[in-house]
């Protein structure tokens, strides 16, 4: 399918006010929708279900599912552009004064918290409104699919619950068969033309509590786990830490279990992770809804074409289908309401945080969606 007839099929399904998500996986030009017939709103009874998931933040919330029995599914194409340059004299900062106010006094309570109490990492956000001067979302959606190669780029609507959009540059997890794969993410600092830059310590530390916290709670469940070592990324105009973490799952481990130990990670909640919750669900002055929480596809099906060639014809004459389960964490995203972007930005916290510092750093991850808009 050319990319117009994607984009106004699911133009279509929104002004028919049905459900849908489109969606671009990270360093592919495939185009991906599932629309929803009826408006009927489906929730994850054990993740067992197929369809495409939509999780919030607070882990005893319902996940909505946007089921494949009831959906059908459309592709496009779209390649890609240059990466936008971010400017940030363009914005002025100065318009946000009393939410700096009110973020920098939260990340002070963090970091009380944290050298007062059993917290040792805490993920605080903040949300910020922003004027729409392009109205369509199926549009914004398009931009965003042009600009950011590595990312997840998706926008997902039920008339139920609401219309969001995302470039997300973290995975939560992937499954094929019995073999998982997770990213942990954590640090962040703006790019400035490379790679080869200087970590503090606070962000080497933040880092390594989520790589710890994924293959602690893993253990149980795998026969192995490995590693890789930690590697400076790029996610648009910002990099970040990352380690890629793999394991061959038990003979007969539920999918609804391994979410539950992992979600929210470190990465989006703090170490331990009920107080750290708990923390934020206190204290935070908004609900986060699906921020921080995941998306993606649940328990679809992939097929493996056989290679090529002349030796053992025979077997390779079957291809192989997967099951293949991939979900991102929902960063970089945005909520639109009454024609204006409500956009979510956070940051770890740590005992050696500088409030100054941090929310400069929520001010470069709300410029990936601003230079967008």
């Amino acid at each position: 399918m050319i990319s117009d007839d994607f984009f106004e099929q699911i133009s279509m399904q929104f002004r028919n006010k049905l459900p849908f998500v489109a969606y671009r996986k990270p360093n592919q030009e495939q185009l991906i929708a599932r629309l929803q017939q009826g408006t009927n709103l489906h929730f994850v009874k054990d993740f067992s279900e197929k369809g495409f998931v939509f999780s919030p933040f607070d882990d005893i919330e319902k996940t909505v599912i946007i089921p494949n029995q009831i959906s059908k599914v459309i592709y496009g194409h779209q390649p890609y552009c240059d990466p936008i340059v971010v400017d940030k004299s363009k914005f002025d900062d100065t318009l946000l004064e009393k939410s700096k106010t009110q973020h920098i006094n939260l990340i002070q309570k963090g970091v009380e918290a944290i050298k007062n109490s059993g917290l040792k990492k805490v993920v605080l956000s903040r949300c910020e409104t922003v004027a729409l001067n392009e109205k369509n979302p199926i549009e914004i959606f398009r931009n965003l699919t042009k600009h950011y190669k590595s990312a997840l780029i998706y926008c997902w609507y039920h008339p139920k619950v609401g219309l969001w959009l995302g470039a997300t540059p973290e995975t939560l997890l992937k499954i094929e068969n019995n073999r998982f794969s997770i990213m942990a993410l954590a640090g962040t600092q703006d790019y400035k033309g490379s790679l080869d830059v200087e970590w503090q310590q606070k962000e080497k530390q933040e880092q390594q509590y989520v790589t710890d916290f994924i293959i602690d709670n893993l253990k149980s469940s795998v026969n192995r786990i490995d590693a890789s070592e930690v590697k400076t990324v790029r996610a648009g105009n910002l990099l970040h830490l990352r380690t890629l973490i793999s394991a061959q799952l038990k003979p007969n481990t539920a999918l609804k279990h391994i979410i539950e130990v992992l979600h929210p990670t470190p990465a989006v909640c703090g170490l331990p992770k009920q107080i750290a919750k708990n923390f934020i669900l206190k204290h935070e002055h908004y609900n986060r809804e699906f921020y921080t929480g995941f998306l993606g596809e649940l328990n679809g099906e992939t097929t493996v074409a056989p290679r090529s060639g002349k030796r053992n014809i025979e077997n390779r004459a079957y291809a192989v289908t997967k099951s293949s389960t991939q979900l991102y964490v929902n960063l970089r995203c945005m909520q639109i309401k009454d024609n204006q972007a409500i956009i979510y930005v956070g940051g770890g916290i740590t005992e050696n945080s500088d409030a100054e510092s941090e929310w400069q750093e929520t001010i470069s991850k709300s410029l990936v969606i601003k230079s967008i808009l």
